[in-house]
C-alpha cells in the first residue's frame, strides 16, 4: 500500500508541510529575525529568543527541513539565512490557494 501522501497533489503536500513548520510561533519569530537580519549565527537567534540554545537548534532544524531556511558553515559555526527561492515558492503556493478559498466563499 502506497503512502497516503501519495494521495494528494504535490502543491497540497507543499503546503501542509510548511505549515506544519510554521505551526509554532518560535519558528515564526526565528523567520521574523531572519527577515530582519539577513543572515546569522544559531548565538544571535539565541540572544534575540527566550529559548535555550538546543530548542533553537532542534527549531532551525525543522525549518532548514522544509529547505525555507537554509545554513552554511563559516569555520566551527553555522549562518541561516532565509532561502528565498523556496520562501517564493512557499508564498506562491500558498497565494494560490487562498485565491481559490476567496474565489469560492
Amino acid at each position: 500500500m502506497g503512502n497516503k501522501k501519495d494521495l494528494f497533489s504535490p502543491q497540497q503536500n507543499q503546503i501542509a508541510l510548511l505549515a506544519k513548520a510554521l505551526g509554532h510561533p518560535a519558528r515564526i519569530a526565528i523567520l521574523e529575525y531572519l527577515l530582519k537580519v539577513d543572515a546569522c549565527v544559531c548565538g544571535d537567534i539565541v540572544d534575540e529568543l527566550p529559548l535555550s540554545q538546543s530548542t533553537v537548534s532542534q527549531h532551525l532544524k525543522e525549518l532548514k527541513k522544509v529547505g525555507i531556511i537554509k545554513g552554511e558553515i563559516e569555520g566551527v559555526k553555522t549562518c541561516y539565512c532565509i532561502d528565498k527561492e523556496v520562501w517564493g515558492a512557499f508564498e506562491s503556493s500558498f497565494g494560490q490557494f487562498f485565491k481559490k478559498v476567496v474565489s469560492c466563499c
